[in-house]
């Protein structure tokens, strides 16, 4: 499926930044603007507050995480991958109980 444009928000393919959709002219991700509304329950208006962002911003993100879940599933996919192999790789060891 291809990836439906939203206005305001760089694909992942086309970022020179991230490897995930974001905002324009931010850092700030897709999917942590989505978890910031819908998996905390913050307000949009509040999270555009927090973040320095407009209201827009905050639903035009919302609106791609939406449009396009093939892809937000390939990029949550991504990120517990990368997630697994940084736990394989540390050399700390939690202590005896």
């Amino acid at each position: 499926m291809a990836t439906e444009q939203v206005s305001g928000i760089v694909p992942g393919e086309d970022s020179e930044i991230h490897d995930e959709p974001h905002v324009e002219g931010s850092r700030l991700t897709v999917r942590f603007l989505r978890e910031q509304v819908e998996t905390r329950g913050l307000s949009p208006a509040s999270v555009a507050d927090r973040y320095d962002l407009s209201l827009a911003d905050v639903y035009a993100a919302l609106a791609y995480y939406h449009r396009n879940p093939d892809e937000m599933d390939a990029v949550e996919k991504r990120r517990e991958e990368r997630i697994a192999e940084a736990e394989e790789r540390t050399t700390l060891t939690p202590p005896d109980e």
